[in-house]
């Protein structure tokens, strides 16, 4: 079973919080006009480690000859020959089935939804041979948990989610962009895209000015919806994350500064929690 749990990155659960708390967000908007169950947020969290894993799987499916060459992922199921690619592909097609069984719990305007941005995890992994910024495919692909989440309740949008998953995109492609600092110089070599190699020396700064946008994004959510005074609590705790982030970065730690992002995002779903309660 190791081999499968390391191929679906399940023993490295950040990508699920990281999909997981826009998606809580999205549902906690609607909640603030409705009421969310026990079901809604079961499909929430299940859907999101179903949806993780499938698209890490698919991903390695992709890029198994390409992993062979980047030191940080040359030990990966696939490039290693741990998993052969059949038994990925019959693993891949398990994980979408389950997910499409979590989907008959939903209503048809969440499965429409749903399955159209489903064909852009599937495409996402190619894009990073062609497209120069493969890390805004990612954010609209992987925000969408925002939208999808949010359909659950209502079939309505509104200002307020639309806000969040403008902003969710910007966050996405800002801490994405800061994990491929890793691989930067072997994606140039082998001729991978990403914003890491677009935005050279500038990508430090605009990965800061996209995570500000995503505040910005909140604050607005926040007004809307007539958030509390202890909201700005939250912007001072957001703003120091920032803060801890870039000198992470600046120390040359960036997967450290990556998942700096689990905190930013949890530290939103709970302010978003905190005002639905009060």
């Amino acid at each position: 079973m190791r081999p499968y749990i390391e191929l679906a990155r399940l023993d490295k659960p950040i990508g699920i919080y990281l999909l997981l708390w826009p998606s809580l967000l999205g549902l906690l908007i609607s909640g603030f006009n409705s009421n969310i169950g026990f079901k809604e947020l079961f499909i929430v969290i299940i859907g999101s480690i179903l949806v993780r894993s499938c698209g890490c799987v698919i991903n390695d499916i992709s890029d198994f000859k390409i992993d062979k060459l980047v030191k940080r992922t040359v030990g990966r199921p696939l490039a290693s020959g741990a998993v052969t690619l059949q038994s990925a592909w019959r693993f891949f097609f398990l994980l979408s089935f389950l997910s499409l069984l979590i989907l008959l719990l939903t209503n048809p305007f969440t499965v429409k939804i749903s399955l159209f941005f489903a064909l852009l995890i599937v495409l996402y992994p190619l894009t990073k041979r062609f497209f120069i910024a493969p890390q805004i495919i990612l954010g609209i692909t992987f925000g969408s948990g925002s939208i999808i989440s949010y359909s659950l309740v209502s079939d309505t949008f509104t200002v307020s989610i639309l806000l969040l998953y403008v902003g969710i995109i910007a966050w996405i492609v800002s801490f994405d962009t800061i994990y491929a600092f890793q691989d930067k110089e072997d994606d140039i070599k082998i001729g991978i895209k990403s914003t890491a190699i677009l935005w050279g020396t500038n990508s430090i700064k605009i990965c800061q000015s996209l995570q500000i946008f995503f505040y910005f994004m909140l604050t607005l959510v926040a007004l809307i919806n007539s958030f509390s005074f202890y909201f700005i609590i939250t912007l001072i705790v957001l703003i120091s994350l920032l803060f801890f982030q870039k000198k992470l970065i600046n120390q040359g730690k960036f997967l450290e500064a990556f998942k700096i992002n689990n905190w930013i995002g949890l530290v939103a779903v709970i302010s978003f929690y905190f005002e639905i309660i009060i």
